[in-house]
């Protein structure tokens, strides 16, 4: 896994204002350029950016899939930490009040890419995971 470039992800959300006060604040992640319909942020490393689409619902919930278990939004995206990180990313948001979508919880236990895995939403509604792998050798394990 040396070597790998950030990944960069444009998504859509509501307002400006509460999509800083959630990624900054409550994530964690630091603040690039901006303007008064984006805004540039580094979540571990990765750009991410923040579009202003006014006529977004928030409220919509989003379609999802059937994985180990849990109702997993199709549409949704994160970073992979290391345990330790995993761990403590989980409390702080714990200690915030941070509802949860999929409280934080280990996956295919036992298994070919055995995983903790948890996932919260942004106040657009767009779905965040957040994982950690027992071996990262088990990323891509097809079996």
């Amino acid at each position: 896994m040396s070597g790998l470039r950030p990944f960069h992800l444009a998504f859509p959300v509501h307002d400006i204002d509460a999509a800083r006060a959630f990624y900054v604040n409550i994530l964690g992640c630091s603040e690039g350029r901006s303007s008064s319909s984006w805004i540039d942020l580094d979540l571990y490393g990765h750009q991410i950016v923040a579009h202003l689409d006014p006529l977004r619902d928030a409220r919509k919930r989003a379609d999802t899939n059937q994985v180990d278990g849990d109702a997993v939004p199709i549409f949704h995206f994160g970073v992979i930490l290391q345990r330790s990180d995993w761990e403590a990313l989980a409390e702080h948001l714990q200690t915030l009040g941070i509802n949860f979508l999929i409280a934080p919880r280990i996956r295919f236990e036992g298994q070919a890419g055995e995983q903790g895995t948890f996932f919260l939403t942004d106040p657009s509604g767009n779905g965040l995971e957040f994982k950690c792998f027992a071996d990262d050798a088990q990323i891509f394990a097809t079996d």
